[in-house]
C-alpha cells in the first residue's frame, strides 16, 4: 500500500528554534510548557508563549505537539487537568505522553488533542503498540533501541490507522528508553523528571577502599576512557528505508540544542525526505550540513545492529560557528544582519538559507546602521548592513569555520 509521505517532526525549545523550525521546513513541531515535558533547561513556553505559537503554525500549516511525558508527581498531576483544558482550548494538535495516568487525564480534560505516546513508555513490540492503540492512542512514538526490521515488523502487524513515530537524528541515551538513576544519584536532577545532567559523559576511574585518593583509569583497548558515552544519531543516509517501511513521523531530537542546530538539521531532512519520496539521491550538500552542526561521532543507532559507543571523548564537535543572523534583506543581497559572534571584512563566510544549499562568499566591508564603514562588527546584537551573495530571508544565517 503507497503510504502518506512522513511527516518531518522538528523540536522547538524556544520561540527562536519554533521560528527557525519554520522556516527550514517542518511539518510539525514538539514542544513543551514550563512544566510536564522533558527538557527542564530547553527555554520551553508559557500560556501566552503557547498561544502565539500554535496561532503561528497555524499560519504556516504546522502541528503543534505538546510534551507531557515527564515522570510526574502527586502535586503535578492534581495541576495538570488545567494544562490539558488549556491545551484543548489552544487547538493543539497532540499532547506526548507516557505516564497512563497522564494518557487517561488528557483523554477527560483534552478530548480534541491527539494522543501520541511517547518514546519514554518503551513501546518495542506491536502488541504494546497495538494495546495502545486500543485504548485511545492516535500515534506511537517507537522505542530507540529497535532496528529497521523490527520497526517494519510494528508497522506490518498493526492497524494502518495508527501512526508510527521513530527518531532519525541526535543524542542518544546509554540508558535504555532514557530510565537512568546516574543523575539522580549524582547530583539530584532526575533524568525522568527533563533534568539530567548526562553523568553517562563523565571520565570515570576505579578507587581502592584502602588507597582514597588513589584513582585507577577505566579504559576500553585503546585508552580510552569514556567508557558510557554514546554516538549521535544520524540517519540522513537511509531515509529511504525508513519511507518503504512505512514510517509516519520521523523525528528530530534537540529541543535543548541552538537554533542554528534547529535550522540546519531541519534543512537538511527536508530535503532528504522531498528527495527520497520523488526517489533520486540525495544532494551530497545536504548530507554535509548535519556536519557542520555541533555534534558527537554520529552512528546509526540501533537500527542496523547494536548502537556504537564513542570512548575517546564526550566533547561535541563544533567546527562551525554562527556569526550573524539576517533580520531583513532585499532582493539584491543587501542585508540588515545581527550579530552573533565577531568576524572581519575578507573572512571566509557560508551563507544558509532556507530551501538551498549553502553558498560559500567573503565578507565585504560593512556599514553600521548610520552609514559608517565597518571593518569588524564588534557589539553583541549589534545590527549592521553588508551585500550578501544573493537575496535571502529573515533567519538566514552567516557561518564561519573556526
Amino acid at each position: 500500500m503507497k503510504r502518506n509521505k512522513p511527516e518531518l517532526l522538528a523540536p522547538a525549545g524556544d520561540f527562536e528554534r519554533l521560528q527557525m523550525a519554520l522556516a527550514y521546513g517542518a511539518d510539525a513541531v514538539y514542544l513543551a510548557g514550563n512544566e510536564f515535558g522533558m527538557r527542564a533547561f530547553a527555554g520551553n513556553f508559557d500560556y501566552d508563549e503557547l498561544k502565539r505559537a500554535v496561532a503561528l503554525c497555524g499560519s504556516h500549516g504546522v502541528s503543534v505537539h505538546v510534551t507531557c511525558n515527564a515522570t510526574l508527581r502527586n502535586d503535578e498531576a492534581a495541576r495538570l487537568p488545567a494544562f490539558l483544558e488549556y491545551l484543548n482550548e489552544l487547538g493543539v494538535n497532540a499532547a506526548i505522553v507516557s505516564d497512563f495516568g497522564v494518557f487517561r487525564m488528557a483523554q477527560r480534560y483534552a478530548p480534541r488533542v491527539a494522543l501520541h505516546v511517547s518514546t519514554q513508555a518503551g513501546v518495542t513490540n506491536y502488541e504494546a503498540a497495538r494495546a495502545w492503540y486500543e485504548l485511545g492512542a492516535s500515534r506511537v512514538i517507537l522505542a530507540r533501541e529497535l532496528s529497521l526490521a523490527e520497526l517494519g515488523e510494528v508497522r506490518q502487524k498493526t492497524p494502518g490507522a495508527l501512526e508510527l513515530e521513530c527518531f532519525v537524528h541526535g543524542a542518544m541515551c546509554v540508558s535504555y528508553a532514557g530510565r537512568c538513576l546516574l543523575s539522580n544519584y549524582m547530583t539530584g536532577r532526575d533524568a525522568s523528571r527533563g533534568a539530567c545532567a548526562q553523568p553517562c559523559r563523565y571520565q570515570y576511574a576505579l578507587v581502592e577502599e584502602k588507597r582514597p585518593g588513589e584513582f585507577f583509569p577505566i579504559q576500553e583497548e585503546d585508552g580510552e576512557t569514556y567508557i558510557l558515552n554514546s554516538r549521535d544519531l544520524c540517519m540522513i543516509d537511509h531515509i529511504p528505508s525508513l519511507l518503504e517501511i512505512g514510517m509516519d513521523s520521523l523525528k528530530i531530537e534537540g529541543r535543548a540544542k541552538s537554533a542554528y542546530y534547529t535550522a540546519a538539521v531541519t534543512g537538511a531532512y527536508r530535503n532528504a525526505i522531498d528527495a527520497a519520496e520523488e526517489e533520486r539521491p540525495l544532494d551530497p550538500a545536504w548530507r554535509a550540513e548535519v556536519e557542520k552542526v555541533s555534534h558527537r561521532p554520529y552512528s546509526t543507532g540501533f537500527f542496523y545492529g547494536e548502537a556504537e559507543q564513542y570512548t575517546e571523548s564526550s566533547q561535541y564537535l563544533r567546527d562551525w560557528q554562527v556569526v550573524a543572523v539576517v533580520e531583513e534583506c532585499d532582493e539584491d543581497g543587501l542585508a540588515v544582519c545581527s550579530l552573533r559572534n565577531k568576524f572581519s571584512a575578507g573572512d571566509p563566510l557560508e551563507l544558509l538559507t532556507p530551501h538551498r544549499s549553502a553558498e560559500a562568499f567573503t565578507a565585504p566591508m560593512m556599514e553600521d546602521i548610520n552609514g559608517d564603514s565597518l571593518d569588524t562588527p564588534r557589539h553583541p546584537r549589534m545590527n549592521f548592513k553588508l551585500k550578501l551573495p544573493c537575496a535571502a530571508s529573515p533567519g538566514s544565517m552567516l557561518r564561519i569555520c573556526r
